[in-house]
């Protein structure tokens, strides 16, 4: 019997261990989607505690409590922070096949040399150790980072964000700590679906963009403007979190007149949003051409679906789920206009319903047109399926019907400072795919260009697919160990 969690985790043969140990394990790490706060990493903050560090904004955590019986008052509300970290620590054991369990004792392990078990009895002298070392210097955020060989990250950012923390962080670089970049996340810009809510923020982008926005072309200017803004401070990346592409048909004419209608604080039919959303998508998408952006689209999830929670907490505090939406046409009907246009930047897509695995990795063939290695990707599995099933579904599915050695990799999605152990999780997935075909003889003893695409996996073909300046590829020496 293996031990838990030994350093051969998930490695079932001699040639997935040598894999992972030999190439994946030593490669930096860029992560260039997450939900990090920029003002902490600005900062370099030393937390308090691990509660605030671990549990702080981890709605997985939360569901897990809640699941387990245990009150509110624990996951977000006004119980003490070790109280909070008490209940967590009562519910890993329940977790057991949960992908937390892994992530929870992967990151005791990883970053605080924790080798026991979390539960009631281990909570108290667990919780003290680590709020030991987190008052220390290299477990500062940028210690954390460090710690992991966190090469880049890219935070998720609103349009009317003044960067001002990215300002601080670049100014602040010495060349040696972690490259972090925004990303324009344009989701509450093109949200009509309350005309109050969207009003209220066109009134934060006037303030942003300095500019009045009475018709359709000043909202543009004013959002064009702050698009314009992120690209002087380092941004070449967008994303849009959408339970589905829209891509209905309209004329300049239709917008300017739903755009009137919300302005004014008229409420629209459900073909009115769709037509505005369509067209914001492909406006957008068109701005992130003219500078070479990548693009993405986090499709599939239903938010706030618990309206008494979501009025109680409001977004993102655990209350979404997969989505099973009909995304082929309208997905296909949006890249090819883009495509047609010649208008298509570097693009991922990301879904969440595991049932559109093979579709997703069938449309993105349909339009990588050889200009660039891997131009459209199949994005990691993220949210509910960055577990070993479904990161093993997602891997499979992109082999079989694409080209898994121009895959970008994993991203932690997080918002957690200690989420970084999930890019191990990946490689330690992928290298046991490999070396098990390898052992089966379903794949040539080729260990040094086997290690190669491993490599280029976990780094490679990121640094080489977002070309960030100022971020390099890891001497051979290094990547070799």
């Amino acid at each position: 019997m293996k031990q838990f969690l030994d350093e051969n985790f998930l490695l079932k043969n001699k040639v997935a261990e040598q894999l992972y140990h030999e190439f994946a394990k030593v490669m930096p790490i860029i992560d260039y989607h997450n939900h990090l706060l920029p003002d902490q990493i600005a900062n370099d903050i030393n937390f308090s505690n691990l509660t605030q560090v671990w549990l702080y904004g981890d709605h997985y955590k939360w569901r897990a409590m809640r699941t387990n019986g245990i009150n509110e008052k624990y996951c977000t509300g006004t119980a003490g922070d070790y109280e909070k970290f008490e209940q967590w620590a009562n519910t890993v054991p329940y977790t057991l096949r949960n992908p937390l369990y892994h992530w929870t004792h992967l990151e005791l392990q990883r970053y605080f040399s924790v080798q026991e078990l979390l539960d009631q009895h281990s909570a108290k002298r667990i919780y003290d150790q680590c709020n030991e070392l987190l008052q220390t210097p290299s477990y500062s955020v940028k210690g954390l980072l460090k710690q992991m060989n966190v090469n880049v990250l890219c935070t998720t950012d609103d349009p009317i964000d003044n960067l001002c923390h990215h300002q601080k962080i670049s100014a602040d670089d010495d060349g040696t700590q972690t490259k972090v970049f925004p990303a324009f996340r344009p989701d509450k810009a093109m949200n009509v679906d309350e005309p109050v809510s969207f009003n209220n923020y066109l009134s934060a982008l006037e303030s942003a963009s300095n500019i009045s926005i009475t018709t359709f072309n000043d909202y543009l200017a004013a959002l064009k403007n702050r698009h314009d803004y992120f690209a002087e401070n380092n941004c070449n990346v967008s994303d849009h979190g959408l339970e589905e592409i829209y891509a209905e048909d309209y004329t300049t004419n239709e917008i300017e007149s739903i755009f009137s209608k919300i302005r004014s604080g008229g409420n629209l039919s459900n073909l009115e949003n769709r037509k505005f959303k369509s067209a914001m998508l492909i406006i957008l998408a068109e701005w992130d051409w003219e500078k070479g952006w990548i693009q993405q689209y986090h499709l599939g999830a239903i938010r706030n679906n618990n309206s008494r929670m979501m009025k109680q907490l409001g977004a993102d505090t655990g209350w979404d789920s997969i989505g099973d939406f009909s995304q082929a046409r309208a997905l296909a009907k949006f890249l090819n206009k883009l495509d047609t246009d010649n208008k298509l930047t570097k693009t991922i897509i990301y879904n969440l319903n595991p049932a559109d695995n093979e579709l997703m990795a069938t449309m993105i063939g349909n339009f990588n047109d050889g200009s660039i290695a891997g131009k459209v990707q199949w994005g990691s599995s993220w949210w509910f399926l960055d577990q070993k099933d479904g990161m093993t579904k997602q891997i499979n599915a992109l082999s079989n019907m694409g080209l898994l050695s121009r895959f970008i990799g994993m991203l932690t999605d997080s918002r957690s400072f200690l989420s970084y152990p999930r890019h191990e999780y990946f490689r330690r997935i992928l290298c046991n795919l490999f070396g098990e075909e390898i052992e089966n003889g379903e794949l040539p003893n080729d260990i040094a260009w086997t290690g190669k695409v491993i490599q280029d996996i976990c780094f490679n073909n990121a640094a080489d697919y977002f070309n960030w300046k100022g971020v390099l590829q890891p001497e051979k020496s290094k990547m070799m160990g």
